[in-house]
């Protein structure tokens, strides 16, 4: 099953510094929801959530394929 990595996604926004408030600000989308999608209630980040992400933390490729993209295994 592919999900967030939200560990590795929450780790990023520590090392940019960037709060949950600051993300719902970059993404457009009322911080509720943001706590929603980090915490597992089966709210997706979209493709064009994950583009803003990307860009407002300058993740690589690669990091993108392992928060977003990465198959995860329970």
């Amino acid at each position: 099953m592919k999900m967030v990595n939200i560990r590795k996604l929450k780790a990023k926004l520590v090392e940019k510094d960037i709060s949950i408030i600051q993300l719902a600000n970059i993404l457009g989308i009322d911080r509720s929801t943001v706590y929603r999608k980090l915490n597992k209630s089966g709210e997706n980040f979209t493709v064009k959530d994950v583009e803003k992400i990307a860009k407002a933390l300058s993740l690589t490729y690669d990091d993108i394929n392992i928060i977003f993209f990465t198959n995860i295994v329970a």
